[in-house]
């Protein structure tokens, strides 16, 4: 087994030819532990993600070590992003990822011609797929304010009861947000 220090920053003259990427002079790649140490995943989460196609597969040296770009670097964010704040799974991840690639396409073609039928067309093509990201980030939000809805009629009827038995509001208690829920209902 070959042991190796993936800490390590490689710059382009350790690449292999034929790798794409190859091309950016002067940018640096950076090997799977300093990519997982920089994003906070693991290595394995790395090339999981990489098996399920939400990563593009990575550039290799001539020892066949991953190199990631700084775009990698941040799609991995990105996909962070999405399934800590948003809590999207891998599939809806898949989808926004694909809806990405497939817009960077588009926006090259756009670029690579004056023809404006095609350019309208391109364009089209380009909203029918932010649409549908906006779809996937509405469900979301709508499932997280039904969630939201829930838990404060719960708090409610918790404070109700603390007032019917003739309690103060309990440990932990936000004023403040009582307030903002009885304004937020007056504005409805």
């Amino acid at each position: 087994r070959v042991r190796y220090n993936s800490n390590m920053n490689l710059t382009e003259d350790v690449m292999v030819e034929s790798d794409p990427r190859a091309t950016d002079h002067g940018e640096v790649y950076l090997r799977i532990g300093e990519v997982a140490e920089r994003t906070g995943l693991t290595q394995r989460t790395i090339r999981y993600y990489e098996e399920l196609g939400l990563l593009s597969p990575p550039g290799r040296t001539q020892g066949d070590f991953r190199l990631f770009s700084e775009s990698d670097l941040q799609r991995l964010q990105d996909i962070s992003r999405l399934k800590q704040l948003l809590g999207f799974s891998l599939a809806e991840i898949k989808k926004i990822v694909e809806g990405e690639e497939a817009i960077n396409v588009l926006r090259s073609e756009y670029r690579a011609t004056e023809n404006i039928s095609v350019r309208l067309s391109l364009l089209d093509g380009a909203l029918a797929l932010t649409e549908s990201q906006l779809s996937l980030i509405e469900i979301k939000m709508g499932q997280m304010a039904e969630m939201r809805s829930e838990l404060e009629a719960r708090r409610a009827r918790y404070l109700e009861r603390r007032e019917a038995l003739g309690g103060a509001p309990g440990p932990g208690y936000d004023s403040r947000r009582k307030k903002d829920n009885t304004e937020g209902k007056k504005r409805a």
